[in-house]
């Protein structure tokens, strides 16, 4: 960053803002440290750009860097372990971790059966219902369509009522999920 008046605004901006960006993250990720990491990177990101980006769009920057991140990551996390040794652990089997915002999000169950959504069906979800995010709104933050937005929330959806057969009339009363 070039001028301390920017420094003073991007800290001012990390301060506001990543409580928000964790909370968000977390449900994406499913696991507290993965989040924290997230967060770091898309605000690494974001300071390195911070005098380019418009004034009032830092925000909306920061949230789709960090979905896109999410997304990638799992992309190659899910490369890597096509390509890995069948005998070694994998992954988050038996791994445990300290959650101390699962206080904050309700519903053991459904952070649960959002871990078992594919990573893009899921940021659709949290951002729909967590962000409370149109299609569109969505559509901009992953880079996607409208239309992937609806077959993405439609799948998710679907996916979520098997998963919760005793919130199927939350979900089904739920828009755009009919």
């Amino acid at each position: 960053m070039a001028t301390e008046t920017a420094e003073a605004e991007f800290i001012s901006f990390v301060r506001a803002r990543q409580q928000a960006l964790l909370h968000a993250a977390t449900l994406m990720t499913g696991d507290f440290h993965t989040a924290q990491d997230l967060v770091q990177e898309a605000l690494i990101k974001l300071a390195d750009r911070w005098e380019s980006i418009n004034r009032g769009a830092e925000y909306a920057w920061v949230k789709r860097t960090m979905y896109r991140d999410s997304v990638s990551r799992w992309r190659k996390v899910r490369r890597e372990s096509l390509h890995a040794d069948p005998g070694e652990a994998g992954g988050r089997a038996g791994a445990t971790s300290y959650r101390p915002i699962e206080a904050w999000a309700t519903g053991q169950g459904i952070r649960e059966a959002l871990l078992q959504l594919p990573p893009k069906q899921r940021a659709v979800m949290v951002l729909r219902y967590f962000e409370d995010q149109t299609e569109k709104q969505i559509a901009d933050t992953l880079g996607i369509s409208v239309g992937t937005v609806k077959s993405q929330a439609n799948a998710a959806a679907k996916k979520l009522r098997a998963l919760l057969p005793d919130t199927v009339p939350a979900l089904n009363e739920s828009e755009g999920l009919r």
